[in-house]
This record gives C-alpha cells, sequence and structure tokens, in this order.
C-alpha cells in the first residue's frame, strides 16, 4: 500500500469519527433547545383548591408541556404556560416579587403572564381553567 492511499483512509476515517462526534454533540444540544412537542390541548389536570396558597404557585405538566396556576395576592386565579416565549425555558416563580423569571436571558413576567423585561418577544401563554367544588381544572 503507498503512502498517498493510507493517507486516503486515514483522512476519510478522522473525517468520519468527526461527524460522529459533531452529531453526538449536536442532536442532545438541538433537542434542548427546541420546544417539546405536545398533544395538543387536550386533556384536563385537576388540582386540590387549597394547594395553591396566596402568592404562591403550583407548577404541573398540562398538555405535554410545563404549565403554572398562581394565586396572586388578594386571591384571584391565573393559569399560564410555564414556557418562556423567548427560547422555551421554564420560568421560575419569584415568591418575594409576585413575578416570573427566565433563567435563560433573564427575562421577567408579571404575576399574569405579561413581559416586563428581557428578551421574551410574547407574554405567557393563558390557559383556561374553572373552579368548582374544591377543585381547579385547568384545560
Amino acid at each position: 500500500m503507498d503512502t498517498s492511499s493510507r493517507r486516503t483512509f486515514l483522512a476519510v476515517c478522522l473525517g468520519g469519527l468527526g461527524s460522529i462526534a459533531t452529531a453526538a454533540v449536536a442532536w442532545p444540544l438541538f433537542r434542548y433547545l427546541s420546544p417539546r412537542s405536545g398533544s395538543g390541548t387536550s386533556g384536563k389536570v385537576v388540582i386540590p383548591d387549597a394547594e395553591v396558597r396566596e402568592g404562591e404557585a403550583k407548577f404541573f405538566e398540562y398538555a405535554g408541556s410545563s404549565a403554572v396556576l398562581i394565586r396572586k395576592r388578594g386571591g384571584e386565579l391565573i393559569a399560564l404556560s410555564a414556557v418562556c416565549t423567548h427560547l422555551g425555558c421554564i420560568v421560575q416563580w419569584e415568591k418575594d416579587k409576585q413575578d416570573f423569571l427566565c433563567p435563560c436571558h433573564g427575562g421577567h413576567y408579571s404575576a399574569d403572564g405579561a413581559v416586563t423585561a428581557g428578551p421574551p418577544p410574547k407574554p405567557l401563554i393563558k390557559l383556561p381553567f374553572t373552579v368548582f367544588g374544591g377543585n381547579i381544572t385547568v384545560g
């Protein structure tokens, strides 16, 4: 075997290994950044009314994605998607400030889901809910 065919063989092997390594890194990164595909808005989630105290938030899974139920100070209930509208990160409830913070890029949302600071382009999505018989039904 001459030197040029060895070099060609090694170049093909290294190129293949490089492609495999790139795919091994890119796929998890792509899955992390892309929003989860949900099963639509079908299905209902029932949460006991007593589990959501005034000024606090209750996170749960709804339609294949994260959602949150907030009882604002004063007692008003709000159900929202917990997925940031910027890059799909899950927002965190800041009880002391009574607002949401996106840990990825510092976006802030009010308790109603409105954007108050940072890069999010749209407010958090509001979810329909009903309160009946001591239960909160989302969906």
